[in-house]
């Protein structure tokens, strides 16, 4: 049995946390008998807070609390991984417990209950047993939200399927189109759509509009009938095949492809095998917040050990599902403040309907994994970190050797991204030995990705050189910010290795390849049992 780890405070650092604590205290009290405190954190923001004088001192008290006990877990003496797993435990806690989460201490949801008659404590109980029966907290008004007619509606068709994806393709907007297809290759943890929400943010439409011939992968929503799925099923029944039908479609040796997070592992995981076999059917790749070198996983890292891997291979060992709730709750609690006691506040305590929103629409439409593909990814990535080990990783019965994958890549990082930190989107520049073309965007996982250009908002980052230092803070330092989205760059990268504009086609699909259903088809519809 693994023994606990041991814990200790270096006393002078406890010692003047202690001592700054008593005087924070000591100021705190004196103001509160003159004036109310200031709170300058959102949660106690609202007039409700500033005029309730005991609700403002517990506010400004739980704070007080909540600071130290998050310097505490900083301070902790043990090692790095430990005092990680010991921050988030405690980030948690605070989290949870602050007053503004129940009503006996909300002045805000007390005041709207008064004001409201009541009413706002009945709303807030049906809104709580709506989202009991939904088995998920409501981010969003989803009943304001329909796959394929507001939400990945761009138009196009489904032109093959097999157990595990369906492959659409979109209806130029252009009269020509590039001679060599393109293939997104989304996450299989989530529904391909967060790349085709509006068609003002749409990814894929503003490809389309580009002038690329654009198939994208649909994952199914796992069942019972998938429950022995492999990460190999998902290369080459799912990445190597669309690799190959959209290829066929376009009568073209070769694709230029995307992977979009666990769709860019998968992605460098199916080229890794193409390598491994001699073939490359795929001229240029481009990596958006992609782990391929798992060194640095950030935050999911405190729940990555060999106890907790062993846990899950042991259950997934004769087949079944990771439910998609329970991965959905995971990366929630991730920023609770914002992705759950938010809402819980807002839907349960105030009685309040969120407003519709189409990104927190698509996060709350959680997808399945197959269990023994999730028990491998955790173990050969997180754990062990196998594909960048030549040889290491087996796929599809090929050993793995990425020094092999040797084509354009073009690898997308966002800065402030908690899931797949910038340094590990930097990583991949070390890994592919191909010629690299490397961005950082501002923002996160999501935001920093969808981010079109007429929105004229955040910055991106290039540097000059095409050389890529071991360290991803040497190429920050030397890199230049840019105004606006990193779209446009992408656009003049791609458009080198698209070939020659050729007219249009006018019927989806070629040959034994015909049009199956309208997109978005059937896959991204079905719901997480």
């Amino acid at each position: 049995m693994k023994s606990l780890p041991v814990l200790s405070f270096p006393p002078e650092q406890l010692a003047k946390l202690q001592t700054d604590y008593a005087k924070e205290m000591q100021q705190l009290w004196q103001q509160g008998l003159q004036t109310n405190p200031v709170l300058k954190d959102r949660r106690f923001a609202g007039e409700a807070w500033q005029h309730n004088p005991v609700a403002a001192f517990n506010a400004a008290m739980y704070l007080l609390n909540a600071r130290t006990l998050m310097s505490m877990s900083d301070m902790v003496d043990t090692d790095e991984k430990t005092r990680a797993r010991i921050r988030f435990s405690v980030e948690q806690w605070v989290a949870a417990a602050a007053p503004s989460n129940f009503l006996a201490f909300n002045a805000e949801a007390q005041q709207k209950a008064i004001d409201t008659k009541g009413e706002s404590i009945v709303q807030g109980l049906q809104n709580m047993l709506h989202d009991m029966r939904q088995g998920h907290v409501s981010m969003t008004d989803e009943s304001q939200f329909e796959v394929g007619k507001n939400v990945a509606a761009s138009e196009g068709a489904v032109v093959f399927e097999n157990e595990i994806f369906q492959l659409i393709e979109y209806k130029p907007l252009t009269p020509k189109v590039f001679q060599r297809p393109f293939l997104l290759v989304p996450p299989c943890i989530n529904k391909f759509y967060i790349l085709d929400l509006q068609p003002a943010n749409s990814f894929i439409r503003h490809l389309v509009a580009q002038g690329h011939r654009t198939f994208v992968v649909s994952w199914r929503n796992p069942d019972a009938s998938m429950h022995h799925t492999t990460w190999d099923d998902y290369v080459d029944k799912g990445v190597i095949q669309a690799i190959e039908v959209a290829r066929q479609i376009a009568n073209m040796p070769q694709v230029n492809a995307l992977g979009f997070c666990v769709g860019g592992t998968l992605l460098t995981s199916a080229l890794g095998v193409l390598a491994a076999r001699g073939q490359d059917p795929v001229a240029s790749a481009t990596l958006l917040t992609t782990l391929v070198d798992f060194t640095d996983v950030g935050v999911l890292d405190v729940f990555i050990d060999e106890p907790f891997v062993q846990y899950r291979e042991a259950q997934f060992s004769q087949g079944g599902l990771m439910a998609g709730r329970d991965m959905a709750s995971t990366f929630s609690f991730l920023r609770p403040n914002d992705l759950v006691w938010n809402y819980v506040v807002g839907n349960y305590l105030k009685g309040e309907t969120p407003p519709p929103f189409d990104l927190l629409y698509w996060n709350s439409d959680a997808t399945n994994l197959p269990g023994p593909l999730y028990a491998w990814y955790l173990r050969q990535t997180y754990l062990e970190n196998n594909l960048v080990k030549p040889g290491k990783a087996v796929i599809c019965g090929e050993k793995i050797d990425l020094r092999k994958v040797d084509l354009p890549v073009y690898i997308y990082g966002s800065r402030e991204d908690h899931i797949v930190p910038i340094t590990a989107a930097y990583a991949s520049t070390q890994v592919l030995p191909g010629p690299k073309r490397f961005v950082m965007g501002a923002s996160g996982h999501i935001a920093g990705v969808i981010n079109p250009p007429a929105s004229g908002k955040r910055s991106h980052w290039l540097a000059k050189s095409n050389d890529f230092p071991k360290s991803a803070d040497e190429w920050i330092a030397k890199a230049e910010e840019k105004p606006g989205s990193w779209w446009p760059d992408w656009y003049a990268w791609l458009k080198k290795h698209a070939g020659q504009p050729i007219a249009a086609p006018k019927n989806y699909g070629r040959g034994k390849y015909k049009a199956i259903e309208p997109a978005p088809g059937r896959y991204v519809k079905a719901k997480a049992g």
